[in-house]
């Protein structure tokens, strides 16, 4: 089944079977500066991304990143705008990502699950080697504000 869009070109998805994961991405932003991190397990070990992980039955994106964000970071973060829902065609899995703006509220942004962190401006965003999912959202947060008005709850 083909599905149709104004914007975008069909996508036809080859394996039908094919494992789907849905999961959410803070872009955590302070100023002009954007929080990555660098997987520092599985299959994509070293790549960088941004931080966050899969929703659990129930949850909402934004329930799943305040949690997510607090597994992995222990950081309290507030949700803003979402920015982006990426659909990428990973080798053995569908991924469907939903980006959101995000501002930290509490916390050190301490790495439980991450090999290394950084802060990086729009200029050195190209910097890292980024899993190719996250890589689709580079131009898009080129042409974000500096800092988001009403978001930062700090």
């Amino acid at each position: 089944m083909q599905a149709f869009n104004n914007n975008h070109k069909p996508q036809i998805d080859t394996n039908q079977d094919r494992k789907r994961i849905e999961v959410v991405a803070a872009i955590i932003q302070d100023g002009d500066k954007i929080f990555v991190t660098q997987r520092g397990y599985g299959e994509f070990k070293d790549g960088w991304e941004f931080p966050g992980g899969k929703m659990e039955p129930g949850e909402t994106a934004q329930e799943a990143l305040v949690r997510e964000i607090k597994e992995e970071l222990d950081t309290e973060i507030a949700v803003g705008d979402l920015i982006d829902t990426v659909e990428y065609d990973y080798p053995k899995f569908h991924l469907t990502m939903h980006c959101f703006l995000c501002t930290i509220i509490s916390g050190d942004l301490v790495l439980k699950e991450h090999e290394a962190a950084k802060w990086l401006t729009k200029d050195t965003l190209d910097s890292v080697d980024w899993l190719p999912a996250d890589e689709g959202l580079i131009d898009r947060l080129r042409q974000l504000p500096e800092e988001t008005e009403g978001l930062n709850t700090k």
